[in-house]
């Protein structure tokens, strides 16, 4: 890793916001110019700002096939502001027609905080499941379950570890010799967590989509990387035109793929394989199909990348029937981090630095009257040289949480920039919104406080 590399780090208390460095530099892809139905907010103010094969997820709301969204949760302290972003791209994504799977980590909450099992599930339930459905999430559309009461769960990520190793960690996140052991074990269990609802019993295989801060971005790599090295047929661009697929064989598949032990093949079994590929392709109405096992791919000339994600589910699901796993590697969306009322980092466990989900409407005002401040040291000079809304925390908080008009925001961006609204002002601007958005939040959460244990999978009861 070069020394002007950008580090990301799930666990840290500091990230880059470098975000055109992190684009580049781990592979994302921007969202800009993404065709989003009806987008949210967050979408078209660039706060969601890049992701990994979104693409799929649009594609599956278009045709009207199924998708999944997955989150998680730590239960081991208050909901604050920064974690209400995520509740609003679920919720994006279930009003589109996706189903929200919630992962409940109370065993990573155990293991590197100290949480017992116990005080974890109260803390799920009261503090996060209770503003999930103040939020309007669909209850009947939302599955919240505990790692500790799914097996699969670690089941899946025990499977998959063996197909990395340290080497992997120490690259992916940074771990070192000092490295405590339950900070290896958790992210294999988040990559049970993010592939098993493509599992028959729990959804079937369909895309998911994990939308998360950039800090969040490991574990989604090393989960698409597992994911793909599970699967059994390559599928990739052809040199002239169309796709080609082609066979990747492990000691899973070897038997079935017709490679014996001695280093024989069977030809047989192989040509049967290439006749159910060809047969795969055959069903999504591709006539022109060229299959040839000496040069070891199918060949589809008219494919083109819109038919990739029917063509990749197509080649799954003959590999779940030919006894893989049969794995979609997830997709993701990224988010800024919203800044803190000191100017740094949002955290839970520096209460001046957010604003929790249940903070007094009094203590909302306090804490944005003393909140870091875009504006000039005196009234004149910020009459005379204007503020500055980008890094103004009222300003912030508006465009992120509290002002839904585009319009109207974007008058209070020319008018503090100009110096014509001052920093009082812009705060009381905040304030203002941010009580009444705080109050409907919290007559909602008395409203639908009986729906709570409507959201929880059956094995969470």
């Amino acid at each position: 890793m070069g020394s002007d590399d950008v580090v990301i780090d799930p666990w840290g208390s500091a990230q880059s916001t470098d975000y055109e460095r992190i684009i580049q530099q781990f592979g994302l892809s921007p969202l800009e110019g993404v065709d989003l139905p009806s987008p949210s907010k967050l979408h078209r103010r660039g706060i969601v700002f890049a992701h990994r094969d979104v693409d799929q997820v649009l594609e599956a709301q278009r045709t009207g096939d199924p998708f999944g969204v997955l989150t998680g949760l730590m239960p081991s302290g208050q909901m604050h502001l920064g974690h209400s972003m995520v509740v609003e791209q679920v919720k994006w994504f279930q009003e589109q027609g996706g189903d929200v799977t919630i992962a409940v980590a109370d065993l990573e909450s155990q293991a590197t905080r100290g949480v017992s099992l116990e005080k974890g599930r109260q803390v799920a339930l009261e503090e996060y499941i209770a503003h999930y459905a103040a939020m309007g999430l669909d209850p009947q559309k939302t599955n919240v379950y505990f790692q500790s009461s799914r097996p699969v769960v670690q089941r899946l990520g025990f499977q998959l570890g063996k197909r990395t190793n340290l080497n992997e960690f120490e690259s992916i996140y940074g771990f070192d010799g000092e490295t405590n052991l339950a900070h290896v074990q958790a992210p294999l269990v988040q990559v049970g967590d993010i592939l098993h609802p493509q599992l028959d019993e729990y959804g079937g295989l369909r895309p998911v989509v994990v939308p998360v801060g950039v800090d969040q971005d490991p574990h989604l790599r090393l989960t698409r990387g597992l994911a793909a090295k599970t699967n059994w047929f390559n599928l990739r661009d052809a040199s002239s035109r169309g796709l080609l697929v082609s066979l990747s064989v492990h000691d899973e598949n070897a038997d079935v793929f017709g490679q014996m032990p001695n280093g024989r093949v069977d030809k047989a079994k192989v040509a049967a394989v290439f006749d159910q590929v060809v047969a795969a392709a055959s069903e999504l109405g591709f006539s022109d199909i060229m299959s040839s096992p000496k040069q070891g791919h199918v060949h589809i000339p008219s494919a083109t990348q819109r038919d990739k994600h029917a063509l990749r589910l197509a080649l799954l699901r003959l590999e779940r029937r030919l006894g893989g796993m049969g794995l979609l590697a997830p997709s993701s969306t990224y988010h800024h981090f919203a800044v803190g009322m000191t100017g740094n980092k949002m955290s839970s466990s520096q209460p001046k630095t957010t604003l929790f989900l249940r903070d007094d409407l009094a203590a909302v005002e306090k804490k944005i009257k003393r909140a870091f401040s875009g504006g000039q040291a005196t009234v004149e000079e910020h009459r005379r040289l204007g503020g500055n809304p980008d890094v103004d925390v009222a300003y912030q908080y508006m465009m992120y949480f509290f002002e839904e008009d585009d319009a109207y925001l974007a008058e209070v961006n020319a008018a503090f920039r100009s110096g014509q609204l001052l920093a009082g002002e812009m705060k009381q601007l905040c304030i203002d919104r941010a009580t009444a958005w705080m109050n409907d939040l919290h007559e909602m959460r008395d409203q639908t406080a009986h729906l709570v244990a409507d959201f929880l999978a059956e094995d969470a009861r």
